[in-house]
């Protein structure tokens, strides 16, 4: 083991973060009692690092600013007020290269000119409410991996693994993290050439979470995680295309089933092989929500933890009317409308298995602490090279409260293109979480035949 790593492996155990190699995922009554002590009820360290600017975590941000209309409306910024510390670019990064990821590293040097990483004071605003902190708890001294590590066990409504051991663990985090019961919403995509021109996708998204539903508990979710089903609108040229998931938790067991319904053809499908580096709209299907779907193609390694700049509090981005043109640029969004603060992050790598097949050889995630969501992922392909850098600019949703992504960017660096999602700015309302979910029969392949002759 090399300094480094015994260093940082030292640390965590120092905070007890770090359990034996050979031990359960689940934690013993007096590791799980730092969730209420020196750890926040997600597992983050409640200390802040004055040095870096970050703050200590004193329950986030659950109380709407002034101004805010209430729910299904804009948010109103709670920091609207301030200015940047400073803006990096390329010129200037050396001084912070110690603050930046490899990949915003990459981006700042193949956009000398245009891309700028603005640097915000440093707010831990995330907050989740009490039973999901609860459930959580209960998560560290019950949850497990099944026996191949692809699927959660005794898990349910909560972080499995606030206390993680290892990188399985950590992104499990990620893909089960708490965002939301219910979300409906009306959002556009850009796919965005290295000219700057670009192609729009309107659709309406919803997503009904199982494994949050308070009707169900750990042995009642049927290896169910979500429903998903999404739905071109006008102005986008497949007009009436309609998808469903059914998203399963050990995807290896049982890979997600899914639907699409062809306004063309006028019938439903099957749709298998809409997983893994399976392309979408510009992006693969496994890059969606920055990671999702099985984990078996890939060694996980929890790496350790890195105070980043990463962004955060993006409330700018999602003013509503904001034209398209004005936040789309070649190469990357409008680099003045982002905001990006110092945040303790979690890095776990990805290394693609031997004799798996993946476009991407290695993956790097970087997941929030607070909320394990990934805020930044680097993508290399099978040579080693960085290829795709994806960034999630984010806000915190405080009616609900949550963590949620304003848009999220997907960079390639080869082609000088990418697709940006969530685009809302010119919709009557941004993403809904507070309206009643649809009846179990919508989540049926039979409502994508009832949509089509509608």
């Amino acid at each position: 083991m090399t300094r480094n790593a015994l260093r940082v492996r030292s640390v965590l155990l120092s905070l007890g973060l770090l359990l034996p190699l050979a031990a359960e995922a689940k934690v013993s009554a007096e590791q799980a009692a730092q969730l209420n002590g020196n750890l926040t009820p997600f597992g983050a360290e409640r200390q802040g690092d004055a040095a870096k600017g970050v703050p200590e975590w004193t329950g986030g941000l659950t109380q709407a600013p002034a101004g805010y209309a209430g729910p299904g409306s804009f948010h109103v910024d709670p920091f609207a007020d301030e200015k940047p510390l400073r803006v990096i670019d390329a010129q200037n990064l050396q001084a912070d290269a110690g603050n930046l990821s490899e990949g915003v590293k990459a981006l700042l040097k193949a956009y000398p000119q245009t891309f700028k990483v603005p640097v915000y004071p440093s707010h831990r605003s995330f907050a989740a409410p009490q039973d999901i902190y609860q459930n959580t708890f209960t998560n560290a001294q019950k949850a497990d991996l099944d026996g191949a590590g692809y699927g959660l066990v005794n898990a349910y409504a909560g972080i499995p693994f606030p206390i993680p051991a290892d990188g399985r663990q950590a992104i499990w985090n990620h893909i089960a993290r708490w965002q939301g019961r219910y979300i409906d919403e009306v959002a556009v995509t850009a796919q965005v050439t290295a000219s700057g021109g670009y192609s729009l996708l309107r659709e309406r998204i919803q997503l009904l979470s199982n494994y949050y539903n308070p009707k169900k508990d750990a042995g009642s979710l049927d290896n169910i995680l979500y429903y998903f089903a999404s739905e071109l609108l006008p102005p986008s040229r497949d007009n009436g295309r309609a998808l469903l998931v059914h998203e399963t938790i050990d995807q290896v067991a049982a890979p997600r089933s899914a639907w699409i319904y062809n306004p063309g053809q006028r019938r439903v499908r099957r749709a298998p092989t809409l997983a893994y580096d399976t392309p979408i709209d510009g992006i693969y299907a496994d890059d969606t929500d920055m990671y999702n779907g099985a984990t078996d193609r890939y060694d996980w390694k929890l790496v350790g933890k890195q105070t980043l700049l990463v962004p955060y509090h993006n409330y700018a981005m999602e003013k509503q009317g904001r034209e398209v043109g004005e936040l789309v640029k070649p190469g990357h969004l409008n680099s003045d409308l982002t905001r990006w603060e110092m945040h303790r992050v979690w890095v776990v790598e990805a290394t693609l298995r031997e004799g798996q097949r993946h476009v991407h050889g290695k993956r790097r995630f970087y997941l929030d602490e607070d909320s394990w969501y990934a805020l930044i992922v680097e993508n290399y392909d099978t040579r080693g090279e960085l290829w795709h850098v994806n960034l999630a600019f984010t806000k915190n949703a405080y009616d609900v409260p949550v963590i949620t992504p304003v848009n999220i960017v997907f960079h390639d660096l080869i082609a000088h293109s990418y697709t940006v999602i969530g685009l809302r700015n010119k919709e009557k309302a941004p993403r809904q979480f507070q309206l009643t979910p649809p009846p179990d029969s919508y989540w049926k392949p039979a409502s994508l035949r009832r949509k089509g002759t509608q």
